[in-house]
């Protein structure tokens, strides 16, 4: 069993140090720009993600970093370590100033997701991950497991799902699902905390817009807990290719009700990618 206590004690201190930086920006007037249609960007994002990849370099030189703000390196391989770094995971609550963003920062070994941490700096809450082995939450000087085994009602699931990117092709795998209880959040590393704290059940994108940097770490955590993180197929996402893309969406449950959320998204979902 590899020891992770460097890079969990490093990714940890570099998300603490990140969120200062963020919540400095937060508690005043900022500019915005974007990258794209509907794809804001702050100065919050970039000195973020700078501290976070130049903290990450130093400690772990050997190591690929691919990282949202970052260009993207064009020689990821399957084998070896890379880690993924989204350094403002929720743009547009932070934009929004609603609170539901989080650093995020994940390592994969031979393209599979081996630890993530994810960080809530206004709530001061650290979500730590080491994949199959162990999860747990800092939460304001306490340091309690995490557990997603088992869903809250198998009858009745219930759903956290985006409150900015919300896919229209939820609502009929809801009604197919039951799905009575929906929760709408921020970043796709509180959706997988919320989880893996008993909040919800599932969570699932069923198109291809998320990334591997919003996979990485939330994958660690909630498989750390015992829980399920694949695409829609059930199948392992993909990481160590240059396509960073979650071409096949993302599925995350508690473990004792991902193969009916699964087997109910097959034949739903056969328009959702692309």
């Amino acid at each position: 069993m590899t020891n992770w206590t460097k890079e969990i004690d490093v990714a940890s201190t570099l998300a603490r140090k990140a969120g200062q930086v963020i919540m400095d920006i937060y508690q005043k007037d900022f500019s915005i720009s974007y990258k794209g249609a509907n794809d804001p960007v702050t100065e919050a994002d970039q000195l973020a993600n700078t501290l976070i990849v130049d903290g990450l370099a130093a400690n772990f030189p050997d190591d690929l970093i691919v990282a949202e703000e970052s260009p993207l390196p064009t020689n990821c391989q399957p084998k070896g370590r890379i880690w993924y770094v989204d350094p403002l995971d929720g743009t547009k609550e932070f934009i929004a100033k609603n609170g539901e963003f989080s650093v995020m920062i994940g390592l994969t070994l031979d393209a599979n997701s081996q630890l993530g941490i994810v960080y809530r700096p206004t709530e001061d809450q650290l979500f730590v991950g080491i994949t199959d082995q162990e999860a747990w939450i800092e939460d304001k000087g306490s340091r309690l497991p995490l557990q997603a085994t088992e869903a809250k009602s198998l009858a009745a699931l219930a759903l956290v799902a985006s409150r900015s990117h919300r896919s229209p092709k939820l609502s009929p795998i809801k009604q197919a699902l039951n799905i009575q209880e929906e929760h709408p959040m921020g970043s796709v590393g509180l959706k997988i905390g919320f989880i893996a704290t008993g909040g919800a059940d599932l969570y699932m994108e069923p198109g291809p817009y998320t990334k591997a940097w919003d996979a990485c770490a939330p994958e660690a955590i909630l498989r750390g807990a015992g829980g399920c993180f694949t695409d829609i197929h059930g199948n392992p996402i993909q990481y160590g290719t240059n396509e960073i893309r979650n071409l096949h969406g993302v599925l995350a449950t508690t473990n004792d009700c991902h193969d009916r959320v699964k087997k109910a998204l097959t034949g739903l979902c056969t328009t959702c990618e692309g």
